[in-house]
């Protein structure tokens, strides 16, 4: 084989690229990884896994040079000092904002896999089905029958907990045995479900932690350190589960601190015919050749380096030929949460630190229920007791300080709302060609922001955390409606969605680009909506599907 030429190029290590590079590996394809960030080994590279607060000098908290250095990481709960390399530098790569969009990127080996908050959650027909019911938009292209055997499949292998309940508004999946509920949310699952009649549930989060040991992964330690790296591999990550898989081919080559600047295109072929590429580190440009392109860089940069692409055809770039391309950008909405103090349990405990919360399933504009707004919402949220850090006013210093802290505090209660966000097509990024980052390429300006059905959907995931605090007889309820910024939930989606007519969306129902049916997009740019489910399992089922239909097609001579 000549040297820069494969037969299939992934762009971006995280979640879904992993599973690109996995799948086109193992099915004999010699592949390209490319990441822009750098190398991050599994286990050696989890520098901080077994740090506590206190061993930071000032015990994670930000300081004022953190702040000025990150001013959007820190307008939020993500800044931390253990965790600050994993971040980029922002002055290195800037965007910009026409209206606020928390933008969190983490550009290395695995990308954000290493540090998600793992809650995996399939979307139903109710999701798939939404826009063309509800008029919005366009329709999914895809219905939940197609997808259903895709979750199956990548649940298997990156081992996902969970109870059977047995929702249509949350399809049960294939699972390991459910982390147990402590015995206030059991109380309370019990209580909620007498309180409103079984039309509000509490279940135990459905997440990519192992509860029970998989081939050179062992099970969760509950030491809730997940964003630190796991060195027991006890959560799926990039690092633990998919690139090891590929890796162990021999089919795979890995390039890191490469910036992909373009897909290259034969307007001929009508096909693309590999990408270009800077050496982060030198500047340096290279092209390498595929038969196959798959773009996993996130969904910005996805949608970034298709407007970069082919600008002598179509000047807004591959893929742009519908107009649909960099439109719909969805997050979910947060922001909006409630807790208070629980009685009465004052000589229960809890084992561990365990990695997961409850969930409580969408139930709006469900099962006959009808709201002034369309979609709906759920809630992540646990009980536990206050730890070694809560603030005792009455011992402010001393030994009767640390005698006090020697016990557990009060029990709590908290749940915080993940919105629906709908597909607005003014919601957009475009190409700012005035500001250039680090490598003197266009940035992205991001134009983005819910709007009313959002607003009014936010009354009611505040008075409805308030009803049920209320009903499961919580103290002292606080609740707040902080400003909804999209970004904040990190779940970008859309910009380059999927849909049935090369008119109206930029990708068929193989994730594949319409203008070139050998790339395909297969992180979060493809979603149609957002539904209000996290969204990694729906990008992993996506991804698999996508990656067996471009081998079945090449093996045809299709591609």
């Amino acid at each position: 084989m000549a040297e820069n030429v494969f037969d299939a190029i992934v762009v971006g290590s995280g979640i879904s690229g992993g599973w690109a590079a996995k799948e086109l590996a193992e099915s004999g394809l010699r592949v390209l990884l490319l990441e822009r960030g750098r190398s991050f080994e599994h286990l050696t590279d989890y520098k901080n896994a077994n740090t506590e607060p206190w061993d930071w000098p000032h015990r994670g908290r930000p300081t004022l040079k953190l702040i000025a250095e990150y001013p959007v990481l820190s307008r939020d709960y993500l800044m931390d000092e253990n965790i600050m390399d994993y971040w980029p530098d922002e002055q290195d790569c800037p965007y910009t904002e026409i209206k606020r969009f928390d933008w969190y990127r983490s550009y290395q080996m695995g990308g954000r896999s290493i540090m998600w908050g793992r809650q995996s959650y399939r979307l139903s027909d109710i999701d798939f089905e939404a826009n063309v019911k509800d008029g919005i938009a366009i329709d999914w292209p895809v219905r939940y029958k197609d997808i259903q055997p895709w979750y199956d499949y990548v649940e298997k292998f990156a081992g996902i907990n969970g109870s059977i309940e047995k929702l249509p508004q949350l399809p049960d999946g294939v699972f390991q045995p459910a982390m147990q509920m402590n015995v206030v949310e059991k109380q309370f699952a019990s209580d909620i479900k007498k309180y409103f009649s079984g039309q509000r549930k509490i279940i135990i989060g459905r997440s990519a932690n192992l509860t029970k040991e998989l081939p050179g992964r062992n099970k969760c330690q509950y030491r809730d350190k997940c964003a630190l790296g796991c060195p027991f591999s006890g959560y799926f990550s990039t690092q633990s589960s998919t690139l090891p898989a590929a890796k162990a081919t021999g089919n795979l080559t890995i390039r890191t601190w490469s910036i992909v600047t373009r897909v290259l295109y034969d307007k001929d072929t009508m096909k693309a015919t590999g990408v270009e590429v800077i050496d982060a580190q030198t500047n340096k440009t290279i092209h390498f050749k595929a038969r196959v392109i798959f773009l996993n860089a996130s969904t910005l940069n996805s949608t970034w380096i298709l407007m970069n692409s082919a600008t002598d055809v179509w000047p807004d770039g591959l893929g742009s030929s519908s107009g649909e391309l960099g439109h719909n950008l969805m997050d979910h909405h947060v922001g909006v949460d409630a807790s208070g103090i629980v009685e009465g349990y004052e000589d229960k405990y809890y084992f561990g630190r365990r990695p997961n919360g409850i969930y409580i399933p969408r139930f709006r504009n469900l099962f006959g229920d009808k709201r002034n707004y369309i979609r709906g919402f759920g809630y992540q949220g646990s009980a536990s007791r206050q730890g070694w850090n809560r603030d005792i006013a009455e011992y402010s210093i001393g030994k009767s300080l640390k005698e006090i802290l020697c016990e557990p505090g009060q029990w709590q209660f908290g749940i915080g709302a993940f919105g629906e966000m709908l597909p607005y097509h003014e919601n957009h990024i475009r190409l700012d060609h005035t500001k250039k980052d680090k490598w003197g390429l266009p940035v992205l300006a991001v134009d983005c922001e819910i709007k009313e059905n959002e607003l009014a959907m936010r009354k009611d995931m505040q008075q409805d955390a308030i009803d049920i605090l209320q009903s499961l007889k919580i103290q002292n309820i606080k609740s707040n409606n902080e400003a909804g910024a999209p970004g904040r939930a990190i779940h970008e989606m859309g910009t380059a969605r999927m849909g049935n007519d090369p008119k109206t969306s930029v990708l068929n129902k193989w994730n594949q680009v319409w203008d070139a049916m050998n790339v395909f997009v297969t992180d979060g740019s493809f979603m149609t909506s957002s539904a209000c489910q996290n969204p990694s399992l729906t990008y992993m089922a996506f991804t698999a599907r996508a990656a067996h239909h471009a081998i079945a097609e090449l093996k045809k001579g299709n591609l």
